[in-house]
């Protein structure tokens, strides 16, 4: 039997600090995907999303330790936002006009045809989920990121999201390259709102020289 993977502790991706910003690279990911728009604390769509993403990425967990020999810890939910106009994040918090993708990430030896196989038999089970076909198999490239940890409440990451996006990132000389991404190290339905962890992360790219 392998060692059991945490991609939490493996990967330079899953670490940030409090009340730090860094520089990053993220390697190109795959990830089990689902997208929504809305309110996620009143969104059906938001709900049926994670009720299709779960028994997913535990079926595709035990096929691969049944029959690879790999094992690995379940990766956190993560969640890519946008908005028309990204003050609805920074400002006015207007959660009626955000976008959103949720997404677990799954190893790289997760192929298309386990993934199917995986659809089919969460599928055939009587509490098939709602959403389950609208979940894919999708890569994504991010590359050169700024990220930072924010504890406490998720309505709280304004002030910090306004520091990194209008402070930290042109002082560096980077621009914002990319959709807002966010990992979520803490169980909401576990953990009290002043102590939920989360990565705050915004691929960016070098300032363009001026003419």
């Amino acid at each position: 039997m392998s060692d059991k993977i945490d991609f939490k502790r493996a990967l330079d991706c899953y670490q940030a600090k409090q009340g730090t910003f860094c520089i990053i690279e993220v390697p190109d990911m795959q990830y089990m995907a689902i997208d929504g728009h809305g309110d996620p604390n009143t969104s059906t769509a938001y709900v049926q999303s994670l009720e299709a993403l779960y028994p997913l990425a535990y079926t595709l967990k035990f096929m691969s330790k049944s029959t690879l020999d790999r094992d690995y810890v379940v990766p956190p939910l993560e969640g890519l936002w946008w908005a028309p106009n990204m003050d609805a994040f920074t400002f006015a918090r207007d959660k009626s006009q955000w976008h959103w993708t949720l997404m677990i990430m799954v190893p790289e030896w997760i192929h298309e045809e386990m993934f199917e196989s995986a659809v089919a038999q969460v599928g055939s089970k009587a509490s098939r989920p709602a959403r389950l076909t609208d979940v894919k198999l999708r890569d994504l490239t991010e590359g050169r990121c700024v990220q930072t940890l924010h504890v406490g409440p998720y309505d709280d990451e304004a002030e910090i999201l306004e520091r990194m996006h209008r402070t930290y990132i042109p002082d560096n000389g980077l621009v914002l390259d990319g959709t807002h991404h966010e990992i979520y190290l803490s169980d909401p339905r576990r953990v009290a709102p002043d102590k939920l962890r989360t990565i705050l992360r915004q691929p960016v790219v070098a300032s363009p020289s001026p003419a």
